[in-house]
Order: C-alpha cells, then sequence, then structure tokens
C-alpha cells in the first residue's frame, strides 16, 4: 500500500502540535506555498526549541565520527590483503537482566592489491570506538596488531608460531579403568551405549602446564571471539555455525601423525552458581574412525548416523579438574590433555593401550553434561555433529530440548560445536545448553592436525546520513536516508533507504550513474513525489537505490568536500550535513543506523538524543539506544 499522507510542514500557526512529542497529525492537510527561503534563522531556533524542548550546545558539531590513516609495516611477501578494524562496545543487559558488555569489529577500509612492506589507510570510525586494529591476511590466517599511535608494524608477528609439543608423551602409563553407561543409553535412544575413561587420579597426572597467552593476544582473543560469536543469552549465534560450513560431516579434523593432538581449555562461562555449574560438572569427551570405513558402512547400505553414534567414546578432560568451581569469563591457557589413540574396535578395560594417533583419523568431539541440579533436566551428551544430537535436541524431558528462538535451526541436526581461528591458533567453540551462543567452552586444539582455516568475517562499518528537509523541520530525521559503506580504499557503496518528504528533492555530491545529481528522489524509486517511501512500517518496503563509486585513496566521509547533501526542489534550499552552532538538519551516524519512523521525531526515537543535543561530550553512544516501535523495521 502506498501512504500519501502529506507531511507537515512546521508554520507558526501550526508549530503548537511541536509540542505534542513534535509528531505529525494523521489528517491531510494542503501544504503551503514553501516559503522559499523566507524563514529567518530565529524562526528556526524557536521551531528547534519547540520540538526538542531543550537548548543545544551551541558548540555542537553534530559529529559522531573521528577520521585517521594509520601506516602499516613490516608486511611479509606474500600478505594478499590489508585490513583496518574498529573496535566497537556497547552495554547490554540479556534476557536475564544480566548486565553485559556487547563488543563488535567493523571493517573500515581494505587494500586486497597491497605491495610492498608498507602501506597507508585512510579511516573513518565511530568517535567511541575503544580501539583501532590493523590486519593482514598472509598464508591462510590473519594477523592483527593494536594501532598505537597511527602505526602496527607486522615484523615479529608475522613469522608462523610453531607447535611447541609437550615433553615426550609416554603412553605406556594410561590405562582404561572406567566403564559407565551414557544418557542416550538410559534414556533408550542408544541401548548399551557405554562411554570409556581413566581414573580421576589418571586425569591429574595426564595434564600437563601450558604455556599461557601474552597479555596482547589474550585481548585479541577477547574482542575477536566475542565480536563474531557474541557472548549472552539473548544472541543466536548458530547461523554462523552453518555458515562457516564446519557443521556435522564436515566439522572433523584429521589427524596427521607428526604430533601429539593436544587440547587445552581455555574459557568457560555458564553463569556457574547461577545455573548449577553446568561446565564444571561435564566433561569432554572424543571419539575418531578413517573416512574410508565409514564410506564403505555407507556402501553396504547403512547410515552414517548409526555408524558414528556405534563408536567408542572416551573422556578427554573432566571440567571439575580444570576450571574452578566459581570460574566464569576467564580467559587463560594453564594446562593441556593430550588425546590417546585407544586402538580399533571395543576397547579393553584395565589393559595398558594408550598410543599417540596415527595419521589419517577423522577426530570428533563431545560434551557430557552431567549437572545433578534440576532432577537430570541438565544431563545428555552433546555432539558438535549435529547428526548426532537429533534425539537430544528433541527431549522435552531435559534442558537441551531447542529453545524456541533456534528451533528452526537445531531441532533436525543443530551442532553444538564451531571452529575459528585467532591468528594461527585453532579452537572449538562449544554450546553447552540451548541459548546458541555459542561460546560456554571454548577449547585450543593443536598438535597433529590438518588446518582448519575458519577466519571470521565481520561486517564493514557504515554510516547513514540523515537529513530535514525544511527549515522548520519536524526532526523525524527521515526526510532523505542514504547509507554508505567503504568497500575498500579506492570504492565506496551508497544506497539511498527512505525519502519521508512530501517535497521533491535531489541528492547531490554522489555523482555516479544510477544515483544522479538530476533525478529527482521519489523518481528514482518509480513514485511520484506524494509518496512516502520506507518510513512507515507495514507499507510496502521499496528496495534501496544502490550504486558503488570510485573515490580517492584519501576519501573520507568526514571531507565536506565528498559528502552527500540535499536540494529540495520545492523551496530551492540546499540542505548539507549540520555545522558547529547549527540545529540537526543533517547528520551523519555510524553503523546501520535505525532511523526514525514517519512523525517520530528523533529525540523520541532515540531518548538520549537530547542529552548529546545539550553536551556534546556527554550520550555519544545515544545512537545505540532506539526505542522499540519508534524506528523504522523491514518487516
Amino acid at each position: 500500500m502506498t501512504n500519501t499522507k502529506m507531511k507537515k510542514v512546521f508554520l507558526f500557526t501550526v508549530c503548537a502540535l511541536a509540542l505534542a512529542g513534535c509528531s505529525k497529525n494523521d489528517f491531510a492537510f494542503t501544504p503551503p506555498t514553501p516559503s522559499g527561503g523566507d524563514d529567518t534563522n530565529t524562526d528556526i531556533q524557536e521551531n528547534v526549541q519547540k520540538v526538542f524542548g531543550v537548548t543545544f550546545d551551541k558548540n555542537h558539531d553534530w559529529c559522531t565520527t573521528t577520521s585517521g590513516n594509520v601506516t602499516i609495516t613490516g608486511i611479509p611477501s606474500g600478505t594478499s590483503k590489508v585490513q583496518l578494524y574498529a573496535l566497537i562496545s556497547k552495554d547490554v543487559t540479556d534476557d536475564e537482566g544480566n548486565a553485559a558488555t556487547e563488543t563488535s569489529l567493523l571493517k573500515l577500509n581494505e587494500d586486497a592489491n597491497a605491495s610492498g612492506s608498507q602501506v597507508t589507510l585512510v579511516y573513518d570510525a565511530p568517535s567511541n570506538s575503544k580501539s583501532i586494529y590493523a590486519a593482514i591476511e598472509y598464508k591462510g590466517k590473519r594477523l592483527m596488531k593494536l594501532v598505537n599511535n597511527g602505526s602496527a608494524n607486522f615484523t615479529t608477528v608475522a613469522a608462523a608460531r610453531s607447535f611447541r609439543a609437550q615433553e615426550e608423551t609416554d603412553f605406556s602409563s594410561v590405562t582404561l579403568t572406567e566403564e559407565v553407561e551414557s544418557f542416550a543409553s538410559q534414556r533408550k535412544w542408544l541401548p548399551g551405549q557405554m562411554l570409556y575413561g581413566m581414573s580421576n587420579e589418571a586425569y591429574q597426572a595426564w595434564k600437563k602446564p601450558a604455556a599461557g597467552y601474552s597479555d596482547d593476544f589474550t585481548q585479541l582473543f577477547k574482542d575477536i571471539v566475542f565480536s563474531y560469536f557474541k557472548n549472552g543469552r539473548q544472541y543466536n549465534n548458530l547461523p554462523l555455525i552453518w555458515e562457516s560450513q564446519y557443521v556435522n560431516d564436515k566439522v572433523y579434523p584429521v589427524t596427521t601423525g607428526t604430533h601429539d593432538i593436544v587440547v587445552s581449555p581455555v574459557y568457560k562461562s555458564d553463569q556457574a552458581e547461577k545455573y548449577g555449574n553446568e561446565v564444571y560438572n561435564s566433561d569432554l569427551y572424543y571419539y575418531y574412525f578413517k573416512q574410508a570405513d565409514l564410506d564403505t558402512y555407507v556402501n553396504n547400505g547403512g547410515n552414517a548416523k548409526d555408524f558414528l553414534n556405534a563408536l567408542p567414546k572416551f573422556k578427554a578432560i573432566p571440567f571439575n579438574q580444570h576450571f574452578g568451581v566459581k570460574e566464569d569469563n576467564v580467559i587463560e591457557k594453564r594446562f593441556s590433555y593430550t588425546l590417546v589413540y585407544w586402538g580399533e574396535g571395543t576397547p579393553e578395560i584395565g589393559k595398558t593401550t594408550g598410543k599417540p594417533f596415527p595419521a589419517g583419523y577423522k577426530i570428533g568431539f563431545m560434551v557430557r553434561a552431567k549437572a545433578t541440579t534440576e532432577n537430570g533436566r541438565k544431563q545428555g551428551e552433546l555432539y558438535g555433529d549435529g547428526r548426532l544430537n537429533n534425539e537430544i535436541n528433541n527431549y522435552s524431558e531435559c534442558n537441551f530440548q531447542s529453545s524456541v528462538k533456534c528451533a528452526s535451526e537445531m531441532a533436525v541436526d543443530g551442532p553444538r560445536a564451531g571452529w575459528i581461528n585467532v591468528e594461527d591458533r585453532l579452537f572449538v567453540s562449544f554450546e553447552s545448553g540451548t541459548d546458541a551462543d555459542f561460546n560456554d567452552i571454548i577449547l585450543e586444539v593443536e598438535g597433529g592436525i590438518e588446518p582448519i582455516v575458519n577466519i571470521p568475517e565481520f561486517e564493514n562499518d557504515s554510516y547513514t546520513f540523515c537529513f530535514e528537509d525544511r527549515d522548520l523541520g519536524d526532526y523525524d530525521m527521515n526526510d532523505v536516508v542514504i547509507k554508505a559503506t567503504r568497500i575498500d580504499k579506492t570504492t565506496v557503496e551508497y544506497s539511498i533507504v527512505a525519502c519521508g518528504a512530501w517535497d521533491k528533492l535531489q541528492v547531490k555530491n554522489i555523482k555516479g550513474t544510477t544515483i544522479t545529481e538530476d533525478k529527482e528522489v521519489h523518481e528514482m524509486f518509480g513514485v511520484g513525489a506524494n509518496t512516502f517511501i520506507n518510513t512507515e512500517n507495514g507499507d510496502k518496503h521499496y528496495d534501496p537505490i544502490t550504486e558503488q563509486v570510485k573515490v580517492d585513496a584519501n576519501f573520507s566521509f568526514l571531507n565536506e568536500a565528498t559528502q552527500p547533501y540535499i536540494f529540495n526542489m520545492t523551496t530551492n534550499k540546499t540542505i548539507t550535513l549540520s555545522k558547529k552552532g547549527e540545529d540537526p538538519h543533517g547528520i551523519m551516524i555510524p553503523y546501520d543506523f535505525k532511523y526514525p519512523l514517519e512523525k517520530k521525531c528523533i529525540k523520541d526515537a532515540y531518548g538520549r538524543f537530547n542529552e548529546w543535543g545539550q553536551s556534546r561530550v556527554t550520550s555519544t553512544d545515544w545512537y545505540k539506544y532506539w526505542t522499540q516501535g519508534l524506528v523504522y523495521t523491514i518487516e
């Protein structure tokens, strides 16, 4: 449905309406003849006071962005990309009222054809970014360094980290002494399935001290992992697992036979005391097979799931011997555990059969949850390979049944683990429940396995240009909305996404072939000037008008000479981004900003906007906190 309600112009005869939350009336009226420039600065300031109800900082420049350049040195030959990232954070409250900090990495710029050992990249970033990272993609990994004083050097970090094996492992002393019935057997899914392990004393002796992480790497781990697998019960990171392609039959690392396979727990977050020490009361298990054996089984009419279920499962790590009972949200590598090859067939309890892993085996992981709280609802085997989770994902008697928000993805064969690389280290990240944030248990896996490469991709930083088309505006800031993203050092993508104006408008200074200066905005969308475009929820959604344009390598969104602006053909006036001391007729906001709905003033859609307007150093992240129902969403 096309909305043909007219956009109200604030005149002195009707400006009292602005006192009611600076909203427009629902009834239509005939817009007066435009003033064509007769509104004075006093008129404008009086209108601003009536609309916002506060006096803005006279020195406000309405800028939410900073810019600079970074010189990256020590770039090794063979580097495929050089990039810049901004780390941003936001205070959030999860679904259960717990305070947390959400972090995100945003790509600012990229040179995909870097040559030589030194590159300089220009960037624009949110003013309140916590830090800027420089990155290079080199030999299948992404290496990152914090930018310091506009520079980052990769001379020392580009060298590949060699696997530092533990002291020669003595496998002759390891013996299987434990045989327990699985929860799957107790629930009649897999009758007779037994799980195998060593004694508690043996695991205490088996774990070895591990070289800890440096402070720099610990910070990098935190920034990368939790920008990708965002930490909290309100996030569903399962789609990232599926997108990575390392799910189900592809989730298995393959042994090389060249080194021991070493697993090191480095993190857990389960709000231990609140949720019954879920991770502390869990164990890590593993199993192994050769692909040729599985193929033979399937070719003879068997089912892959039956083959994998029948494989012996061996305990690798009892988490209660590694993590403290109250430990939570700590990144630390302190002990490592070597995986033992126990031979083929049914294990022999009491016989010393341990060996190092030969080449050519696929290894799978499983977490066995054993918490005794809540009448066994937190007990069950959870596999990285989702094909083995069918029953538990649908078992209503325990808390591992797919939650409502994840049901469509997890109910059939939802995995419980995903892989992620941080520099040249490989981590497997487990979901121990159903909230799908996939960072309850994180383990580093290293040594004799073939590489798994899942370098996390992060979104490009976006900017949103919001304009008010009339001098006496209502400040819903949606009369023209333009999204802009820097794709690389010489490419910027612009999208006109909304037009909440009655007037005829043009977009200037993009200089494209689709977005041209002579075209009227409504005309680009194929509608008349009396149509609101993507400013009212529930109305027809129009696809953005998008174009990539070439820019100079020194391009910056803060350069006034290259910023887009609008020309109002009806009033014969130009509206640019607001300058110091002006009212906010044009503002540029970082991120994919959720602009206000038609008739909803920005101060109402964003409750902290006025705080920022009154003092430019207060509530500088106001644009991260919107009011549901007052911003445009695609339904």
